[in-house]
């Protein structure tokens, strides 16, 4: 198990993850993190860009999954409005979740990624499975705890910083 806090790639936002990008690192399935990643902890409705990054890798024939570890049912609720398979108590940075992802879709991690916020959980528990991790930066870090985990991330940041999808 590889234990790198080093996201293979980096990215503002999710909207930087294009079709052609995925293409070009032969990756079929994304793996999304859920807050703070696609939507912020505070609603479960994503901006229409958002929407329609999701609209255009499905018609894209990327497959999309959200593994997140929330316990909550907006996670499952958004993902059936949203027509997109969801794995929840995932238990990320330990392998449970994307390994069922892996599992559920028959993919080989060499053609996954997980994107997601967070370098302890979304990036180590990608890099531990061999899947390809992208890093994007928090949409919004609303309290202290949210605040001082990004504080403690910050080394691990600056050292990917040149890892950029978009230059």
């Amino acid at each position: 198990m590889s234990l790198s806090l080093l996201p293979k790639w980096r990215a503002k936002t999710v909207l930087e993850i294009t079709p052609a990008f995925l293409k070009s690192q032969n990756i079929a399935l994304l793996m999304m993190d859920f807050d703070n990643t696609i939507v912020p902890y505070t609603t479960n409705t994503p901006t229409q860009e958002v929407m329609q990054w999701l609209k255009d890798l499905k018609d894209a024939g990327v497959q999309l999954c959200v593994v997140s570890n929330s316990k909550k049912q907006r996670v499952p609720t958004f993902c059936k409005e949203n027509g997109l398979d969801c794995i929840t108590h995932s238990k990320k940075p330990f392998p449970k979740g994307i390994r069922q992802c892996l599992q559920k879709y028959n993919i080989d991690p060499k053609n996954a990624a997980i994107v997601g916020d967070q370098i302890f959980t979304d990036t180590l528990g990608g890099n531990g499975c061999k899947v390809t991790s992208i890093l994007v930066q928090p949409i919004h870090n609303h309290n202290l705890p949210l605040k001082a985990r990004y504080v403690l991330e910050l080394p691990m940041r600056f050292i990917s910083r040149n890892r950029r999808i978009t230059k």
